[in-house]
């Protein structure tokens, strides 16, 4: 079974930072842009903060206001935290899981799109896929260029997971340009043998 990634992360932020309000931990998952390569949704970690609390994992070190700030609660590491923390990274770091990607699927089916549709539609992931790549590719550099230190910036391991995301983005980037290339070759055609009855589905001649 997959770890769950959210409250991994969570964990690890709260270890790293300790002792750390809810704000700042959200803030430093957003600066790792786990949103994009880790799924993780910004608005998922004051839930993930208050469950982990719940389930003893963290537990509060001090609630605290600052000026006209509002009162912020900072968090710590609990011993069983730790422990479970440790579990979570092992079973993570151990796993060759492959994640599950809908587009599987979606390729499985192009004959039941118009050719002209699916090719459209790669020349779209083909420039998202390169501009993502330049994104993760500069930002793999900046956090490289900062001092790895968490109090003051990224830590440099967070680039790790950077280059690790522009690989796959570089992968499906590949498949696509070869795979709309054979199309419009005429080397991959799946449509020839396929037609449409009276508009409605696709059905083989």
């Amino acid at each position: 079974m997959a770890v769950p990634t959210t409250r991994m992360l969570v964990l690890a932020v709260v270890r790293l930072l300790q002792p750390v309000h809810g704000y700042d931990v959200r803030r430093e998952l957003l600066s790792w842009h786990a949103d994009d390569w880790a799924n993780v949704k910004p608005g998922s970690v004051y839930g993930a903060l208050n469950t982990l609390q719940r389930e003893k994992l963290i537990e509060v070190e001090g609630v605290g206001q600052a000026g006209a700030r509002p009162e912020r609660t900072t968090y710590r590491l609990t011993i069983e935290g730790e422990k479970v923390f440790g579990e979570m990274v092992r079973e993570a770091i151990w796993s060759s899981e492959q994640p599950k990607n809908p587009y599987f699927a979606a390729v499985a089916l192009l004959p039941h799109l118009p050719r002209e549709e699916v090719v459209a539609a790669m020349r779209g992931r083909v420039l998202k896929f390169e501009s993502d790549l330049v994104f993760l590719e500069r930002e793999e550099q900046r956090i490289l260029a900062g001092s790895g230190n968490p109090a003051e910036t990224e830590p440099h391991h967070v680039a790790d997971a950077m280059r690790l995301a522009a690989d796959h983005v570089r992968a499906d980037l590949t498949w696509t340009r070869k795979t709309l290339e054979r199309i419009e070759n005429g080397e991959l055609d799946v449509w020839t043998n396929w037609s449409r009855v009276d508009g409605g589905p696709m059905t083989v001649k």
